[in-house]
């Protein structure tokens, strides 16, 4: 069975061949991270970095949260050896270079919406050992992007066990940092504006294609905000008493192993 670090490997060629065109998957450039000096120069991602994907879609506000993707890297190359792409990529739904990537974010308030093509894409992303991180801005379990986007997931991949709850003793609460309460609160919960629950849960998808590591987690779907959460320059980070961007960590060390 493939671990993704076999499926990463597997597609190196495949990303660098395709060169990341620029008609589907665009560089951002304001999104640099403060690691990228350390490493190089961005040019096509190579199969062995960490690569922060973010997920175009044209029914609801895909861009929002600008500044997660450069806090994200900056915290991976802070606390891991792992090397990162220094740069946000943008993909959409329905690109032939979406398998190449093995971490993908969403989020958003409003309306989810696939086209049948996108859908497919995505189960394709997922069965062959990529992971969609989809984070509900609005933290309204009630709110349109979570019923949108949980009625797109049981269209995409039906059965009784779509986004159940994932267990705190899962894996990923403890792939680097240790959660033993499971997921870390946000701050957004706490303050309301939502739908007033501290959610003390994430959910999830696992993978059901036979190549992939048996219970692979392939949707990891929360209402927590954690996009907000980390949606602030990475400098201001040395004014926290603890960096709430760890868990991000944790997604990151869980994709590349």
């Amino acid at each position: 069975m493939l671990t993704r670090r076999v499926f990463l490997e597997g597609i190196g060629a495949a990303m660098l061949g395709a060169g990341v065109g620029a008609s589907t998957a665009t560089l951002s450039a304001q999104q640099t991270s403060p690691a990228a000096p350390q490493t190089r120069r961005a040019g096509a991602p190579r199969s062995h970095e960490f690569v922060f994907a973010r997920l175009r879609y044209n029914s609801g506000d895909w861009d929002y949260n600008s500044k997660v993707a450069a806090n994200v890297l900056d915290a991976i190359v802070q606390y891991t050896t792992i090397p990162v792409y220094p740069e946000e990529i943008v993909i959409t739904p329905d690109s032939e270079e979406l398998l190449s990537f093995p971490f993908v974010f969403m989020t958003g308030h409003t309306l989810v919406r696939f086209n049948a093509a996108e859908r497919q894409n995505l189960v394709d992303f997922v069965d062959n050992g990529g992971l969609l991180f989809s984070d509900d801005c609005n933290h309204d379990i009630n709110g349109l992007y979570a019923k949108s986007f949980e009625a797109e997931m049981r269209r995409a991949f039906p059965g009784p066990k779509t986004l159940e709850k994932i267990p705190n003793s899962h894996p990923i609460f403890r792939s680097f940092f240790k959660f033993p309460e499971g997921p870390p609160q946000t701050s957004h919960e706490l303050n309301g504006w939502g739908d007033d629950i501290v959610h003390e849960y994430v959910r999830g998808i696992v993978a059901r294609g036979g190549d992939v590591q048996r219970d692979r987690l392939g949707v990891l779907y929360s209402n927590k905000d954690y996009g907000c959460e980390w949606d602030y320059d990475w400098r201001n980070k040395r004014f926290r008493t603890e960096d709430n961007t760890k868990f991000a960590v944790n997604v990151a060390v869980y994709v590349m192993t």
